[in-house]
């Protein structure tokens, strides 16, 4: 028999979940994944991680959700620069409808930087410390290897050309120490993220940015160190934070993880519907661009996703023929790739625009070389200040290993048929006829990436060529020099795109391309159809056996060397 009291209670309990305030949470500790990987073991393995779309969308509800009284984030040393810029941006709007937001974290950097989840902390009402955490506020550096020197001594002989004199990755094969343009470019780089990192300190804490420079000169700060120079509110554990915050929202509020938040409010709101609904789509773009499928970026996942020209080119095709959406937002996160992959994207940025889809470019932490180039012919870019971008350049080369195979004792025998036969060949030297043919490709590809770069940017080409030569930019000059027309995030983008299509600010977001796994199994219909793209990984085209064994990016020639995560 069922004890009535238990019922009641049962039914009590459960009123109470759905009526009791709520705190949101966010767990920064593994960092925020940018979208679904798009191959089936990459996304198992991501299953628990925090997707950045469910963190935007949940702040943007909790905004109207009288229930949401307060957010309380962990802050920790995974989120880069652009990110952070971009989750700040979701807690001041958090904030202005009048919600408490919280940040804490156990050290912001212990025996390393601090500087970018300690600025992401600023943003917030509260920045709460552990007692025995530190504020690692040390200011910005890049360091840059230079192997000319070691290549040299193993008896490898690096043969590259370039266009032009900023694009550096040539440099970190060829060249012993920073070239001018270089050092200069770095420099800048530096200079511009430290400016953005000092003044958003400087006005969050409502300290002056010279008194922010000098804290930064004199870091890292113990804890009461910090809260003596006002960079910290209070000091505590995390159970003094949710006590804290818990008194502040008063009653009994239960906590709930922003996305799954988000995701019981996107289920609740997807109940069927009469009718059809105008949408914006969303197609995001990953990693290193390739030709072929998107997926992971080599054969481990822990190399990362990458941009399949055929996917994507798929996904704005499926978003044009769909006739419920009526914007896009592309989402781009890459160092670029493969030339001829980022022209094929580029080109159906063109056709979805001729279609009458206008295309809203948002830039995540990196869209340089070939991230630029997908991006350059969209009607509106959009990129954080800390964005790294530009870099609209051109390498090509190879590594001649003859003289390390003769001190190991190799021997190469060859036959040809045909002069350039061996041209791409890592045991011999570029022929004079062989350069000529390595700067007309050159030549081409860096006058077809700056004159598409200047028609889609309203400039001429010699302002182009000026903004160019392979120089890599912050998302704030790249603003300031037109590269780039508006600074902010996704939710700015995808705002952007709802007006151009004159939709409603609630109008929904669909992602591209959108399936089941079953998809992944079935045949093609056609080639329009998506699962007919095959993957296919060869950026460098001939030469990606020597690029495999310099160490060189895989995808191809137009790669921004390095990891460009500022933290």
């Amino acid at each position: 028999m069922v004890d009535p009291g238990t019922v009641v209670n049962v039914i009590r309990e459960a009123r109470e979940r759905r009526t009791a305030p709520l705190i949101l949470e966010l767990d920064l500790a593994d960092g925020i994944v940018e979208a679904p990987p798009a191959d089936p073991l990459s996304a198992l393995m991501t299953l628990r991680r925090t997707h950045l779309h469910d963190v935007l969308g949940g702040l943007r509800r909790a905004r109207t959700d009288p229930r949401v009284k307060a957010l309380v984030v962990k802050v920790s040393g995974g989120t880069a620069l652009a990110m952070a810029q971009e989750l700040r941006d979701a807690v001041a709007a958090f904030r202005a409808a009048g919600k408490l937001a919280v940040a804490w974290a156990e050290t912001f950097g212990e025996g390393g930087r601090g500087n970018v989840p300690y600025y992401l902390a600023t943003g917030f009402d509260e920045v709460w410390l552990q007692p025995s955490g530190e504020v690692g506020l040390t200011g910005i550096a890049l360091e840059e290897p230079f192997f000319g020197g070691a290549l040299e001594k193993a008896g490898v002989k690096p043969e590259f050309a370039k266009r032009h004199e900023y694009k550096t990755m040539a440099n970190t094969f060829m060249e012993r120490a920073y070239t001018p343009a270089h050092e200069e470019s770095s420099q800048r780089l530096v200079d511009s993220l430290a400016d953005q990192i000092a003044a958003g300190v400087a006005a969050a804490r409502g300290i002056d940015v010279a008194e922010v420079r000098a804290l930064i000169d004199r870091g890292p700060l113990l804890a009461a160190e910090a809260l003596d120079a006002r960079l910290v509110d209070r000091l505590g554990y995390r159970d003094e934070v949710y006590a804290h915050v818990r008194e502040r929202v008063g009653g009994q509020p239960l906590l709930r993880f922003v996305n799954r938040y988000n995701r019981a409010q996107s289920v609740a709101k997807k109940l069927p519907k009469p009718g059809k609904h105008d949408a914006i789509a969303l197609i995001t773009g990953q990693g290193p661009i390739r030709l072929g499928r998107s997926g992971r970026g080599g054969p481990l996942p822990t190399q990362g996703p990458s941009m399949g020209s055929d996917t994507i080119s798929a996904a704005f095709r499926a978003a044009v023929r769909d006739d419920r959406v009526k914007a896009i937002v592309f989402r781009v996160n890459s160092p670029g790739g493969s030339a001829v992959a980022s022209d094929t994207i580029w080109r159906e940025v063109q056709l979805a625009r001729e279609a009458g889809k206008p295309v809203v470019v948002s830039m995540g932490n990196v869209a340089a070389s070939g991230g630029y180039y997908v991006a350059m012919g969209a009607d509106t870019i959009v990129a954080q200040p800390g964005t790294i971008t530009g870099s609209i350049g051109v390498v090509v080369g190879k590594a001649v290993v003859n003289d390390l195979l003769a001190r190991v004792g190799v021997g190469l025998g060859h036959v040809t048929s045909g002069d350039h036969a061996r041209m791409f060949s890592a045991t011999k030297d570029f022929s004079d006829s062989e350069w000529a043919r390595v700067n007309a490709s050159l030549d081409a590809i860096y006058a077809d990436f700056t004159g598409k770069a200047a028609r889609g940017r309203g400039m001429t080409p010699e302002k182009m060529h000026e903004l160019a030569r392979g120089r890599v930019w912050t998302g704030a000059d790249a603003h300031a020099n037109g590269l780039v027309d508006e600074l902010g995030g996704l939710d700015h983008a995808l705002g952007l795109a709802r007006e151009k299509a004159g939709l409603a600010a609630t109008a929904p977001v669909r992602p591209f391309p959108h399936g089941s796994p079953l998809d992944r199994l079935r045949p093609p219909e056609s080639s329009d159809d998506r699962t007919a793209a095959s993957a296919r990984f060869d950026g460098w085209g001939a030469l990606s056996g020597a690029a495999a064994r310099l160490g060189l990016p895989a995808a191809g020639p137009l790669t921004l060397p390095g990891a460009w995560e500022i933290r």
